[in-house]
């Protein structure tokens, strides 16, 4: 008995433009067709069929690449969790830790003097200062003397002993730190042998010395005498106070002196001016004269210094 044919839908299935090499497979029974049907005759329920097959297979490329990711995202994250659990927590540092840290250094390292620190302290107040003549015939400038100066006001006050400035043409100051410039004499006391000058330029960063009261100063106190002796300097010479208002006169009588601060730390011409300081870096008198019982001019242990009470006065500073 013959088989009916199959006939395709009145309206053929429209393939996509892009997709002209995609054709529906015959199906299963196509034996069954009309002989000579057009393929394009294939049911259009058909047709979205091989589409549909390809799409799953694009789709699973995809997530297993962010699959990938995922899993090596987890994986450093567990690496990173176990070093941290592994990793031992910080000692806590004991009072112990910290004493035998310091012991350890002490041990290893050797502290400064007391007297290199009060050097330390005083050295950028220092000065050396210089007084010029001209020679005889006019002609020459020539150097009549060198002593020591301190600054006590950032300013550029400084103060000294008045013969080591008295009738110089001109004085010159130099700094800490190189720098020359010159000075006038602003302020005198002769009764203390003591000048107050003013430098014309200073440095930026210019310091005054601290000051400090003879009040409770004791014979046998530590103190330090910084200057320039014989011109060579800064030096520093360490000793005691030896004993307190001494008087001392001059070798020609013309200076006649009194409550002076009396010390044994070395001083020779050219500390004249300079400070007096304790070990803490504080001035407690000027230096301002030396016992010579012979024409030497050389130290034999006993040193005079205006007390900074006198000196501070000379400046109209207030007392302490």
């Amino acid at each position: 008995m013959p088989r009916p044919a199959l006939y395709s839908s009145s309206r053929p299935a429209r393939r996509p433009l892009d997709e002209p090499s995609q054709q529906a497979a015959p199906p299963a029974d196509s034996a069954a067709r009309t002989p000579g049907a057009d393929d394009s005759a294939v049911p259009a329920a058909i047709a979205p069929s091989t589409a549909a097959a390809s799409t799953p297979v694009a789709l699973s490329r995809r997530h297993l690449h962010s699959l990938w990711a995922v899993i090596m995202l987890l994986s450093a994250l567990l690496v990173a969790s176990l070093w941290m659990h592994q990793r031992p927590a910080p000692r806590k540092v004991t009072q112990e830790d910290i004493d035998a840290a310091v012991l350890r250094t002490l041990e290893t390292t050797t502290p400064p003097s007391a007297a290199a620190r009060a050097v330390e302290a005083i050295a950028p107040s220092v000065v050396r200062v210089a007084g010029y003549s001209r020679s005889k015939n006019g002609k020459e400038e020539v150097e009549r003397g060198v002593g020591t100066g301190v600054v006590i006001v950032d300013k550029g006050v400084i103060l000294t002993n008045l013969h080591v400035v008295a009738g110089a043409d001109r004085i010159t100051v130099t700094f800490h730190d190189g720098m020359e410039t010159t000075a006038s004499i602003t302020g005198a006391q002769p009764e203390n042998d003591l000048a107050v000058l003013q430098a014309h330029k200073v440095p930026d960063d210019l310091e005054a010395a601290p000051l400090r009261s003879t009040q409770d100063l004791r014979p046998g106190d530590h103190v330090v005498a910084v200057g320039f002796p014989f011109g060579i300097g800064p030096s520093a010479s360490a000793g005691v106070v030896s004993g307190l208002k001494r008087e001392f006169t001059s070798p020609e009588g013309k200076r006649q002196l009194s409550n002076l601060i009396q010390f044994d730390a070395a001083a020779n011409p050219g500390n004249s001016g300079g400070p007096l300081v304790t070990l803490d870096g504080e001035v407690v008198g000027i230096v301002t004269a030396i016992l010579n019982p012979t024409p030497a001019r050389t130290f034999i242990g006993i040193g005079f210094a205006v007390p900074i009470e006198n000196a501070a006065a000379a400046v109209g500073m207030p007392p302490f």
